[in-house]
């Protein structure tokens, strides 16, 4: 049944915190006790408008725990300050971590906020002196301000994302070093980290954005496994089937990976998981 045909309305996340943590997960809020494994990422862990994410699947899977630290639209930045994550990930037997696109995160370039990554604050005076004739004060959303320059700068587009490249590895090498214990990147996407992105095609490209292969292996020495989902040909058109929000989310619901997407990750992921219980 595709609940959005039947008026089933949006979901009750239940959002919760977690000790001093000033971010916001899906609940119900777990107890962070015995033998239980953490996942961080953006929105499609967090698990937006999907009644079962692939955390909740696992845990079904595998019979251990999981607690969903996923946040919406989160880049690196949301965790790798976050004292009581990296404390709640310590005690994890271990921690799995959505590979997140690398436009929701500063750099040198612009500041995005701290805690929703996807919101653009200011641009540096590098950004500046390269875009001399860029209005910053129109953009509120990252995505909205790197269409705006791909379509008016395509040459220098390119600088822009090799420093978001640059940058997401930096980024997510801190956060990989801090957390103890067994890491697993999870990689889930329509299509494969080694599609390079084209420049001039007016489309930003397929999330994580600018996350390519080199980067990938650039993370695998600070890694215990990386584990890549390159979503089926189903999973990647099967659209809002089964999900389940109001009218008004309709547009942002045809955005997120599907049902199935969920499903597959959960499978892939869960001999991984219990492999590595073992080590």
């Amino acid at each position: 049944m595709s609940y959005e045909k039947h008026g089933a309305g949006a979901l009750d996340y239940l959002p919760c915190r977690y000790g001093n943590s000033k971010l916001l997960f899906r609940g119900p809020r777990r107890r962070i006790e015995g033998d239980y494994i953490a996942v961080l990422g953006g929105t499609d862990t967090y698990g937006k408008f999907i009644e079962r994410p692939y955390s909740a699947r696992l845990e079904q899977q595998i019979g251990t725990p999981v607690i969903n630290l996923g946040c919406v639209n989160a880049g690196p930045d949301v965790y790798v300050n976050d004292s009581k994550v990296l404390d709640i990930c310590a005690g994890a037997r271990t921690t799995v971590i959505q590979v997140m696109g690398a436009h929701n995160m500063s750099n040198r370039f612009y500041a995005v906020h701290p805690r929703r990554n996807d919101r653009f604050l200011k641009a540096s005076s590098l950004m500046k002196t390269v875009f001399r004739d860029l209005d910053c004060t129109e953009f509120h959303f990252t995505r909205h301000m790197l269409s705006t320059i791909k379509e008016r700068w395509p040459d220098r587009f390119e600088i822009m994302v090799g420093e978001l490249q640059d940058a997401w590895v930096a980024r997510m090498s801190s956060l990989l070093s801090k957390i103890d214990g067994k890491t697993v990147l999870l990689w889930m996407s329509k299509n494969s980290p080694d599609e390079e992105l084209v420049m001039d095609d007016p489309d930003l490209g397929t999330d994580p954005l600018f996350v390519n292969r080199a980067m990938l292996e650039a993370l695998r020495p600070l890694a215990t496994d990386i584990v890549e989902v390159n979503l089926s040909l189903g999973a990647s058109t099967a659209g809002t089937d089964g999900m389940m929000f109001s009218d008004l989310e309709a547009p942002a619901a045809k955005e997120v990976l599907s049902v199935k997407a969920h499903e597959e990750t959960a499978e892939a992921l869960g001999p991984i998981l219990q492999y590595l219980s073992k080590g």
